[in-house]
C-alpha cells in the first residue's frame, strides 16, 4: 500500500506537520512521518520531540504516494541538505508525482527548479528561492503535481488540501465538521 510521507528533520515546524499528519489521518488516509536524522525522535524548531514512524532508511520509492515537507528552521535546511531525499524528490518530479511543501520547505523544490511556470506560496522571504515560480503569496496554491503552504497559519488549510486531492471535498468538509473548521 502505498503511503504519504510526511518528512522529518531536526528543527522542523511542528504545526506544520502535525496539523496536516492529524487531517489526513482523521480523513483516512495512510500518513507516515518519517525521520531523515537517522534517529526516530527529531526534535521540532520549538523543543518538541516527535517519534517519526520509521527511518527514511527504511523506506522504499515504490511505497511513497507522496512527499511533503514541513518548514521551519532548520529543519527545512537539513531537509534540502539530505542526500536521499534530494534524490527521491528529483525522482518523483520527474515521474510528475505529488509533492507538498509548507512555510520555508517550497524552497527544497524552488533550488531544484521543480517551480517553474507553476503557481507557488512559502513563508514571506523564502520567495526568491522559488526559481521561475509564480509567487503568490496565498495561504495554499495547488499547481499541478504541486501544493505549497504559506506558513503555520496555513498548516490546516494545507492539510486539508491534500486530503481533498486523495479523499474528495466531500470527505474534506466532513473532516472539517468534526473538527468544527469553518
Amino acid at each position: 500500500m502505498k503511503t504519504i510521507c510526511i518528512f522529518l528533520a531536526e528543527g522542523f515546524e511542528e504545526t506544520e506537520a502535525l496539523f496536516p499528519l492529524d487531517i489526513m489521518r482523521r480523513g483516512g488516509l495512510d500518513v507516515k512521518t518519517v525521520s531523515v536524522m537517522g534517529n526516530k525522535t527529531v526534535t521540532g524548531a520549538h523543543g518538541v520531540p516527535v517519534i517519526a514512524d520509521m527511518l527514511f532508511e527504511d523506506l522504499t520509492e515504490e511505497d511513497v504516494e507522496m512527499i511533503v515537507l514541513p518548514g521551519g528552521l532548520p529543519g527545512a535546511t537539513n531537509l534540502d541538505a539530505h542526500e536521499g531525499l534530494d534524490k527521491l524528490i528529483k525522482e518523483f518530479a520527474a515521474a510528475n508525482k505529488p509533492l507538498a511543501a509548507i512555510c520555508a520547505a517550497p524552497m527544497v523544490f524552488g533550488k531544484r527548479g521543480l517551480l517553474k511556470g507553476k503557481k507557488a506560496t512559502c513563508y514571506p522571504g523564502f520567495d526568491n528561492y522559488l526559481e521561475g515560480a509564480e509567487y503568490t503569496g496565498n495561504m495554499v496554491e495547488i499547481s499541478d503535481n504541486i501544493i505549497t503552504g504559506k506558513g503555520p497559519g496555513a498548516a490546516c488549510a494545507f492539510g486539508f488540501a491534500i486530503l481533498e486531492k486523495y479523499a474528495g471535498a466531500e470527505k474534506a468538509q466532513s473532516v472539517k465538521d468534526g473538527m468544527l473548521i469553518g
